[in-house]
């Protein structure tokens, strides 16, 4: 009898394990014949889930960008205030700092490859950006995509300043400091916070 393939699941598996190789090569130094060696894959095989490295690297955003929400729900689903949930958000980005530089080296050598206005209207970038920031209102519990972007843009350059050296950020001060912030900006919201769940 032949075995039945969930390709889905399949295609999940291979972007898991391309995250490290993209860590170890950066995107603009990998092949996709290294990617299948990687994956101990043929590369034929390869080329039928992804027809390319940017398609590869597009699918492996919106995956990360899924990934990365859920496991932000699960650290933050606890608080009761934003303040809460600020100090949350530090908590999380501490115990995954290694994680979010990697990423963040990654992204920044796949723009250097890219034209920028092909990133600015690439539509999978886009849906991938979207979604942090809707996911950014929900946690917030407002629909001001400026706030939802500031809060995205504050993390960002936390992980880049560690990314670039500079051992004086820390995340748990900075994240507190952030929470102070939002809620003397939001004091309806903090009245009203509750977990997460929309996220």
């Amino acid at each position: 009898m032949p075995k039945i393939v969930d390709h889905e699941q399949y295609r999940k598996q291979l972007l898991d394990k391309c995250f490290d190789l993209f860590a170890q090569k950066g995107y603009g130094s990998i092949t996709m014949r290294q990617i299948a060696e990687g994956l101990g894959v043929s590369t034929g095989t390869l080329y039928h889930y992804f027809p390319s490295k940017q398609i590869l690297f597009e699918q492996l955003a919106q995956e990360i960008c899924e990934q990365d929400l859920s496991a932000a729900l699960i650290e933050l689903e606890a608080a009761q205030t934003l303040q809460e949930a600020m100090e949350a958000l530090g908590r999380y980005l501490v115990k995954n700092e290694d994680y979010f530089i990697k990423w963040t080296y990654i992204w920044i050598d796949f723009c250097q490859h890219q034209d920028s206005k092909e990133i600015l209207s690439n539509s999978v970038l886009k849906r991938t950006n979207q979604r942090y920031q809707q996911a950014a209102c929900n946690f917030l519990g407002i629909q001001d995509p400026v706030l939802a972007s500031f809060l995205l843009s504050f993390v960002n350059g936390l992980i880049l300043e560690k990314l670039w050296g500079d051992q004086t950020i820390d995340f748990m001060e900075q994240c507190a400091l952030l929470g102070k912030m939002l809620t003397a900006y939001l004091p309806q919201h903090t009245a009203l916070f509750r977990s997460p769940a929309g996220f």
